[in-house]
């Protein structure tokens, strides 16, 4: 199969295997039967409308501390090149476990992205929120446990309604000027907020966001569809998204109850186990067995298909996997699927939960 795809490719795009290895065998492929051509997509995307280009997969879930040397090897190695962590996550021990794995492999700095994300920084009043005082300091304290003289990109990990919106461009702007980072994004803004930062830049002169971190999978669908693609044409903005398997919902291991090892299962995750068992969750896993059939038709994994679906999307320049082992990350990594027009309404249909744009609501 990989043989007759990577020949197919050779026909289309000669130059093709001027390109390392690792790059070829990750790249995703779009059949169009109708014209009877494969179509080659490249594994790099631009962050929007930045210039700034990212796999179009990148690595989160910095939270299996124990596993994440092996997870980052495996997934630079295959051409990934986004990593994604926040301050937040293991009280900032991720982050001192993402500088230590850097140090120890001895990568290019330029060869990488890493982004955080600042928001919740410690227990005091003034180490959480958007306050030009914890996004500058918030920062540091990042910087300082990645062992890095910069991120590429400074998530504000959601909107801070006690910060004015002016204060938290200007002091995104501030640490962008000062080196601190190359751009700044938001993680879970509304449309309307992102449009509010971008109008106080243009209006300060400013720096603006060029990313939004959004969830976004088969049950998520309205902002990353509908809201986004339009902030995307007007101002650039583009999206990363998270959660493609809906918290592993979409794989199917919660098809017949929550087996103990799951996610689900562990302390703290006491509302996913309540979502899977709720009247919505059986009905979303009815569906997912219908797409997992699909899946089987086409020659892939569940996954696999998910992925690609997400990908498929306008304006979405990356898809961050959250996995526990490098046979999932492998298995995401090949994102071989045949993802045509015809693939995507079957999926509508199954799904039953397409949504509709203002131009087709106004229709």
């Amino acid at each position: 199969m990989r043989t007759s795809y990577l020949l197919c490719l050779k026909i289309v795009c000669p130059d093709i295997f001027q390109l390392p290895t690792h790059f070829v065998c990750v790249c995703a492929l779009y059949r169009h039967f109708s014209s009877n051509l494969l179509i080659f997509f490249p594994f790099y995307r631009n962050l929007g409308k930045s210039g700034l280009r990212v796999s179009c997969l990148g690595l989160g879930n910095f939270k299996l501390l124990n596993k994440i040397q092996n997870l980052m090897t495996v997934a630079y190695e295959n051409g990934v090149n986004l990593f994604d962590t926040a301050e937040v996550y293991a009280s900032g021990r991720a982050e001192i476990t993402l500088g230590n794995i850097i140090k120890k492999k001895g990568w290019r700095r330029s060869s990488f992205v890493i982004t955080t994300k600042i928001y919740w920084g410690g227990q005091a009043e003034t180490e959480r929120g958007l306050s030009r005082k914890h996004i500058i300091e918030g920062l540091r304290g990042s910087l300082s446990r990645l062992q890095l003289d910069y991120v590429d990109i400074v998530f504000a990990n959601r909107n801070d309604v006690n910060s004015p919106m002016e204060e938290i461009v200007r002091a995104m702007t501030f640490v962008i000027n000062q080196g601190m980072a190359m751009y700044w994004g938001t993680s879970r803004w509304s449309a309307m907020e992102i449009m509010e930062a971008y109008s106080v830049a243009r209006q300060f002169n400013l720096i603006p966001p060029v990313c939004e971190q959004a969830e976004y999978h088969y049950f998520q669908r309205d902002k990353v569809e509908v809201q986004l693609p339009e902030l995307y044409h007007k101002i650039g903005v583009g999206a990363m998204t998270w959660s493609p398997l809906a918290c592993g919902l979409i794989t199917g291991k919660y098809s017949d109850g929550v087996p103990e090892c799951s996610r689900a299962a562990m302390k703290g995750y006491q509302w996913l186990k309540e979502r899977v068992n709720s009247e919505e969750g059986r009905r979303q896993l009815a569906k997912i067995k219908e797409l997992h059939l699909l899946a089987d038709r086409l020659g892939c994994t569940a996954a696999q298909l998910a992925i690609a679906w997400c990908l498929r999307s306008e304006g979405v320049s990356s898809v961050l996997l959250g996995v526990s082992n490098t046979d999932q990350l492998l298995e995401n990594l090949g994102i071989l699927s045949q993802m045509t027009p015809q693939t995507v309404t079957e999926m509508d249909a199954l799904l039953g939960n397409k949504p509709h744009s203002k131009k087709e609501s106004r229709a």
